[in-house]
């Protein structure tokens, strides 16, 4: 505004001084061009003044609605800035209340721990004063005892000297007696101490030897009948399945089909499955299934999840064949080690090497005579540490012979060719992953195909004996089935009297059928028990066998 005011004034002084100017310049021409000159400069004026007269409007303006609008702009920001404060205040104010509340309740926490301990304090002290008397008590009574006992002293003193005055006498006495016997035996002290002492000691030997036999013989009953109720309750203990594995494994298919896609033209599809699994796979007449066969088991379960994976898809040719084997060996080396890290964790067993836990997963693929491997494992690693609970180990030692049962078959899945037998294999193994040398020797062991060292190689020996020897545990071929039924018969028929011998139910029982007329009653009885313990000496078995003698009298006789 102030401005365009002095704007207003400088523009109308100017046209003062301008218009002085012409009027001085005119004065100079003629009179008429003065007057003209006159004219428009009275014009020019009126005009410089409306101009200003409007300018200065417009500035007024512009400056009233510039102040309205910063007035506007003030309020609005102190507002703003007001409400912003009230808020910080009331948030400092809920902070501060609420940080004073917990600080109140800290405080009334601290005051009853406080008071909590002043108690604990004030008993201790209250016990440590009955303690105090008590031990006042004791050290009354030991003085009281102290002085009772130098009384006894002084009493044993004056009693030994009299004990040591009559020993004296009675050795002067004994020389005595001893010097009469001499003379009426005709014998020196020492030949006597030497005849009695000679006496003593035949008597002493026989009876030590009938001692020593006897005790021997106690000793070899009673750790026969411990260790067959220790086997016995560790079977007992032991819950397993009566299942067995195939060699073969069978693939249904929905329609038959299927087989002329899996065989494929010229037989290329399945030239190439086999390639790749190392499984041969046999499809013959039967209805909607193909079989699947190999003596490792990984390579038959990688082909038949091949195939499943395969005929769920419906593309099969020998690249998707390669494609989906790869993917499906790679995801089976995955699920191995996960069921060794399971297995692992389920028998509580740690610090075991990575390499020996993906083996006790492939385990679980492999089979010997018909018993699934990792089953078999785990059978015996639970046998090993209930054998050891039930003969008294520590729990160290019971978790060193579960981990050697689990291990002592591991030499049957390794990965490299090798001459080595299981066991010898197995025990390099856990020598190389290292294994405690306990361990080791038990893995090694278990066949007696080096020494045993400790405790627990037995243990796991016997322990894989009871899973494999148990019943339904192995599949049995014919071949060693007959023949052990054969030999059960001929044992039998080797004794006199015997006139048939028949083998039943699986080999578990044997009837033996005598004659009448040469075996009595009580032969009979001594018969079964002398056939049931030659079994037991020259013959393996699963299970028991029950001996059975059959002796029948009969009088027959015609009325005509």
């Amino acid at each position: 505004m102030d401005i365009g005011i002095g704007l207003g004034i400088g523009l109308v002084v100017g046209l003062i001084i301008g218009y002085l100017l012409v009027r001085a310049f005119l004065q100079k021409g003629n009179q008429v061009k003065i007057e003209e000159m006159n004219a428009k400069a009275d014009l020019e004026i009126k005009e410089a003044r409306l101009t200003a007269k409007r300018l200065v409007d417009d500035a007024e303006t512009k400056a009233d609605k510039l102040l309205s609008t910063a007035e506007g702009k003030h309020e609005r920001i102190k507002q703003k800035k007001i409400q912003e404060a009230k808020d910080r205040f009331n948030k400092l104010r809920g902070d501060f209340e609420s940080s004073k509340a917990e600080h109140v309740v800290k405080m009334k926490e601290r005051e009853m721990e406080v008071k909590s301990l002043e108690n604990e304090l004030k008993q201790k002290q209250d016990k440590f004063q009955d303690q105090k008397k008590q031990i006042d008590l004791q050290r009354q009574d030991v003085e009281q005892k102290e002085a009772d006992v130098k009384v006894i002293r002084e009493n044993l003193d004056k009693q030994l000297k009299i004990l040591a005055r009559k020993r004296d006498e009675l050795d002067a006495a004994n020389e005595q007696r001893i010097k009469a016997l001499e003379k009426i035996a005709n014998l020196s002290e020492q030949e006597a101490k030497e005849q009695i002492l000679e006496a003593v000691k035949a008597k002493s030997e026989t009876d030590a030897m009938a001692i020593v036999k006897n005790s021997v013989e106690e000793a070899k009953i009673q750790a026969n009948k411990e260790a067959k109720k220790i086997v016995i309750q560790t079977i007992q203990r032991m819950c397993a399945e009566y299942t067995i594995e195939n060699t073969v494994s069978v693939f249904n298919l929905e329609s038959d089909d299927l087989k002329g896609q899996i065989i494929g033209r010229e037989g290329r599809n399945i030239r190439a499955l086999e390639a790749a699994t190392g499984a041969e796979i046999v499809v013959d007449d039967t209805p909607e299934a193909i079989v699947i066969s190999s003596f490792d088991p990984i390579r038959r379960e990688v082909c038949r999840l091949s195939l499943k994976r395969l005929v769920a898809d419906g593309r099969i040719h020998p690249a998707r064949i390669e494609e989906v084997v790869a993917k499906t060996r790679k995801q089976l080396d995955e699920q191995i080690i996960e069921i060794g890290q399971r297995t692992v964790i389920d028998l509580d067993i740690h610090g075991l090497d990575s390499y020996l836990i993906k083996m006790v997963g492939r385990m679980r693929f492999r089979s010997s005579y018909g018993q699934n491997l990792l089953k078999h494992s785990i059978e015996t690693a639970h046998l090993c540490a209930i054998m050891a609970a039930e003969l008294g180990f520590t729990p160290k030692q019971a978790k060193m012979a579960k981990r050697a049962g689990l291990l002592h078959d591991i030499g049957k899945v390794a990965e490299e060719e090798t001459e080595l037998s299981h066991a010898i294999l197995g025990m390099q193994l856990c020598e190389k992953h290292k294994e405690h040398p306990i361990v080791c020797n038990a893995v090694g062991a278990h066949h007696d195909e080096i020494e045993m060292n400790n405790i627990i190689s037995p243990i796991v020996q016997a322990c894989d004996a009871i899973s494999g020897a148990r019943p339904g545990a192995r599949r049995e071929i014919l071949e060693s089935y007959l023949k052990r039924i054969g030999e059960l018969e001929e044992l039998a028929m080797a004794h006199d009297g015997v006139q048939k011998a028949y083998a039943m139910q699986a080999g578990r029982e044997l009837r033996v059928i005598v004659e009448s007329e040469k075996v009595t009653d009580q032969y009979a009885d001594d018969l079964s028990f002398m056939i049931s313990q030659k079994i037991q000496d020259e013959m393996q078995y699963p299970g028991q066998i029950k001996v059975t003698v059959i002796r029948e009298k009969r009088a027959v006789t015609y009325a005509r």
